[in-house]
């Protein structure tokens, strides 16, 4: 069964353009908490600290907080991409992640190349690749364009292929960021719908998003991320009600 667990744990990035004993000392004694050393007296910055929680199958958790509190940093950890330097994270359950809309991509290789490689490193035989290629080419909309190197692409091409990509199979554990912002009115209809699909049917969700309607609309508990370190957990309403400020009168 789907399952998230994680224990006091920890990611941290180091400065390693940070060489100079001076330089080292002025940043170790600024006042900017989440700049520390390691073990290897390297200068690290300290992206999430001692975050505990339990996300159990049937939750859908909300990570909020201001820019640069740690919740896309906490995804892409959840997803695989970060390895924790301290703690324990056990994630199990078949993960689809809407977190980087380039991630995995080879820009030199057509979009139909991409999907049909997307296809086989999900353990997909070569038939059913090349027909994800065709269903995620027609939901994009991009035409010829599936047979041109990505390079090649707007920004906008890039994420309507990536979302079409991305939502081909539906998860067990769905991690989403706020990166699907492009396309025409036609195209960001049927992406909603295609979403609120994975929501719905996914076990588990996690998203962190700056939009509280669609926390509201889709979580039922919060997650508040301050400075790497969660300051709430609980249901949607009472974190949010925390976060905003008081009604003037």
């Amino acid at each position: 069964m789907p399952h998230i667990l994680a224990e006091r744990l920890s990611i941290a990035f180091p400065l390693y353009h940070v060489g100079a004993r001076s330089l080292k000392k002025r940043l170790m004694a600024s006042t900017i908490p989440r700049l520390r050393t390691d073990g290897s007296n390297r200068v690290v910055v300290a992206a999430l600290n001692d975050l505990s929680f339990d996300i159990r199958s049937g939750e859908r958790v909300a990570l909020v907080g201001h820019n640069g509190a740690g919740k896309t940093t906490l995804l892409r950890t959840l997803a695989g991409v970060y390895e924790p330097v301290g703690g324990r994270l056990v994630v199990e359950g078949r993960i689809g992640s809407l977190i980087d809309p380039s991630a995995g991509m080879d820009v030199d290789a057509t979009g139909r190349e991409n999907i049909v490689l997307r296809g086989l490193f999900r353990g997909l035989d070569q038939k059913r690749s090349e027909e994800m290629a065709v269903e995620a080419g027609a939901f994009s909309g991009l035409g010829e364009f599936l047979d041109v190197p990505m390079r090649t692409y707007s920004a906008g091409m890039q994420v309507r292929l990536s979302f079409a990509i991305a939502t081909l199979m539906q998860p067990e554990v769905l991690l989403m960021d706020e990166w699907f912002s492009a396309g025409d009115a036609d195209f960001m209809a049927r992406a909603q719908q295609r979403l609120e699909e994975l929501v719905q049917k996914a076990e588990i969700l996690v998203l962190a998003s700056h939009n509280m309607q669609a926390v509201r609309a889709w979580c039922t508990r919060a997650i508040r991320l301050q400075g790497g370190r969660i300051v709430a957990d609980g249901p949607v309403e009472q974190v949010l009600a925390d976060m905003e400020p008081p009604a003037a009168g």
